[in-house]
């Protein structure tokens, strides 16, 4: 795994997100990262490898908000974190899988989130020049 450097993931993956690879109908070019966790860790899974974990996010607001990132080599790697305002709290990581063989597979179970990350696999391909 490690066939592209993060930081040119990460570069490729906020050219990429849009209203349409967000599960939020918040989205907006201000705050490009959000609603794009699940999709993003299963794209940076496919270049990396390691694992996708699972948080619930407390917002200052009080609203929850799952959130998934990825563990690679026991080091968090979190490409949308700065969807969430200062204040935010979280609870501890885990796998989230309700049945599926994995994280991965539970959050690719979703049709929703199929599509979006099809878009944005797609869309980093062809950014970073090769597939996963």
């Amino acid at each position: 795994m490690g066939i592209v450097a993060v930081e040119v993931l990460q570069d490729a993956l906020q050219k990429s997100w849009s209203a349409d690879t967000s599960k939020s109908s918040g989205w907006n070019e201000h705050d490009r990262a959000r609603g794009q966790c699940a999709v993003t860790a299963c794209v940076v899974q496919d270049y990396l490898g390691g694992e996708i974990l699972n948080t619930v996010a407390t917002l200052p607001t009080g609203e929850k908000v799952s959130h998934y990132f990825n563990v690679i080599n026991g080091e968090t790697i979190d490409l949308t974190e700065q969807q969430f305002p200062c204040g935010t709290r979280f609870t501890d990581p885990a796998p989230k899988t309700k049945g599926a063989r994995s994280t991965r597979d539970y959050c690719l179970s979703n049709e929703d989130t199929k599509d979006r990350y099809r878009l944005l696999s797609a869309r980093i391909a062809s950014r970073v020049g090769m597939g996963a």
